[in-house]
């Protein structure tokens, strides 16, 4: 097993790992303590994933956002994680180019170091299909549960890391198979949309291609897949900054502070949020928002 260190100081803005891989941006990370997505930071516990068939474990043993990064890995980890945790990011010039919003100032403020992930396309995809009408621990054990159940296992150290299943491995799954994981009425969105990326008929990956709407559009194409869980796509995976889903508490922001967003549909109140928080880095200040309310750290 290979050791190695990123450190913080390297990183422009630093990273909160705690804050990035547990603020609802990303389900295919384990917890060594089993406690992820419980609400309370443990900087001892190592995040496991594997991606690429590569188990990849990290930390921040401070815990702190200017804290340096201890990982282990099968092989040099480094490029994996500069490419998950989004490492090059330019957090610094990212908060700066954020409109004067006392809310949105307040969020950045809050929440130092978190950044955006960029997990596999597939994944992702299934992980926000789970994700209609659910808590953020809830879809993670739901994503947990088709990693132990349909993916494969690799061993580092002493510990058992889960994939995520790969299309091929999910796609025979049946209906009432997915049901008995608890997934309800999203099992025939899992089990469909897994078949079509098996079949080669259409593949998530494919809308990176694709400017900013018609990506969008390329991925509801998928069963399940709105156009709110296609801007968490495409902004959790794709590279799409400028994406702002219009969740729950995207919404309620703008009820509470930016009503005149609202033009009673999803296209346009999309539009008008993505242009008041900034344009070409939108995605990155909804996800401080997104975090900022759903942990009550909004000052009245």
């Amino acid at each position: 097993m290979e050791r190695g260190t990123i450190p913080a100081s390297g990183l422009v803005g630093g990273i909160d790992l705690y804050r990035t891989l547990e603020s609802g941006q990303s389900y295919l990370w384990s917890r060594s303590d089993g406690d992820m997505y419980t609400g309370e930071p443990n900087p001892k516990a190592w995040y496991r994933t594997v991606v690429d068939g590569v188990p990849v474990a990290v930390r921040q043993p401070d815990g702190a956002p200017d804290g340096d990064l201890e990982w282990r890995s099968t092989t040099d980890a480094v490029p994996y994680l500069r490419r998950l945790l989004r490492l090059e990011d330019d957090l610094a010039a990212i908060a700066a180019d954020a409109p004067e919003d006392p809310l949105l100032r307040e969020a950045y403020a809050a929440h130092d170091g978190m950044r955006l992930v960029e997990d596999p396309p597939f994944a992702t995809t299934i992980s926000f299909i789970c994700s209609a009408q659910m808590r953020v621990g809830r879809i993670h054990d739901m994503v947990s549960t088709l990693a132990r159940t349909y993916g494969d296992t690799h061993e580092l150290g002493d510990a058992t890391v889960h994939a995520f299943p790969s299309p091929d491995r999910l796609a025979p799954a049946s209906e009432a198979e997915l049901r008995e994981h608890r997934l309800g009425y999203r099992a025939p969105y899992v089990q469909r949309t897994a078949e079509m990326v098996a079949t080669g008929e259409a593949h998530p990956a494919e809308a990176r291609a694709l400017e900013y709407e018609a990506a969008r559009s390329h991925l509801t194409q998928f069963v399940g897949v709105g156009e709110k869980v296609a801007d968490c796509i495409l902004l959790f995976s794709l590279g799409f900054d400028q994406a702002v889903p219009l969740d729950t508490w995207i919404r309620t922001a703008i009820a509470t502070y930016y009503p005149d967003c609202d033009r009673g549909n999803y296209a346009e109140t999309s539009e008008a949020i993505r242009d008041r928080l900034g344009g070409r880095y939108a995605g990155y200040a909804q996800t401080y928002l997104f975090h900022h309310l759903r942990t009550g750290a909004v000052n009245d």
